[in-house]
């Protein structure tokens, strides 16, 4: 009789925990799941490839003011167009933006000569470098086998592309990346890698991919504060150039409509 009994208070037991557990989700409400602060601040998008309202326009085709030479600071002598577009120099050395920078999301259309010379990286070679230190690959890859991981939209030497989506030599070609930039202490270790979310011509070809360190040439990434170009030991915080570089290889690449907004 008494194993029956507990049998049939447990029952009653399980059952009371059930009835509990309906009538209080009963009492629920929609609004317990709610966030409504802090508000998103409202953001007008471009038309098109327009810059959205909180972007920095950092090129847009009327002149050099934003840029300067990457090494001697004076100002740029690469070719203004007509068509309020910019073309490397070659030999002047590359560029890179007065303003520094961190996390961004970027906005650049780019395009390589229609006259096709050269083959593999002598093809339509450049480079857009953030924080002077991590390349995405600039390239004509149309139809021009080179190693995978330094064609256009490879991270350079680090992550091939997903796919290769460029279009022919001689037509606007469009990058919207996002990056992530590492996280260094006060003595310059690195103690969070960076990533690049990287969409060519409107297709993802670098998802979400890890930054390595350094985009080398030759040789392996690097992560110590003495590899950072600009590092000063006095202070590396302040010292340590994060400028945006576009890349004077040689070629006569050229680029237009060039935004950022920060992240």
């Amino acid at each position: 009789m008494l194993p029956k009994l507990l049998y049939s208070m447990k029952y009653l037991f399980f059952l009371f925990l059930i009835v509990q557990t309906v009538f209080s989700q009963s009492k629920l409400n929609p609004e317990d799941t709610e966030i409504w602060d802090p508000e998103p601040k409202v953001v007008t998008p471009g038309k098109s490839s327009a810059p959205p309202s909180d972007a920095i326009i950092l090129f847009d085709g009327t002149d050099f003011s934003k840029w300067q030479h990457e090494n001697t600071k004076k100002s740029v002598q690469w070719t203004l167009n007509k068509d309020k577009s910019m073309t490397v120099k070659p030999g002047e050395g590359g560029i890179e933006t007065i303003e520094e920078h961190g996390s961004i999301q970027l906005h650049i259309e780019w395009k390589t000569p229609a006259v096709i010379k050269g083959k593999g990286q002598g093809r339509g070679n450049s480079g857009i470098i953030f924080q002077r230190r991590y390349e995405v690959q600039v390239l004509d890859s149309y139809n021009n086998r080179t190693y995978s991981n330094g064609q256009a939209s490879s991270i350079y030497k680090q992550h091939i592309p997903l796919v290769n989506s460029t279009r022919k030599p001689g037509e606007w070609q469009v990058y919207d990346i996002i990056f992530n930039e590492p996280k260094y202490n006060a003595e310059g270790q690195k103690i969070k890698s960076g990533s690049f979310t990287v969409f060519l011509n409107g297709v993802l070809v670098q998802n979400n991919v890890e930054i390595l360190g350094t985009t080398e040439y030759i040789g392996a990434p690097k992560n110590g504060r003495d590899d950072m170009p600009g590092y000063s030991s006095s202070d590396y915080k302040t010292s340590s150039r994060r400028s945006l570089t576009l890349q004077d290889h040689g070629d006569l690449v050229s680029y237009k409509n060039i935004w950022m907004r920060k992240l």
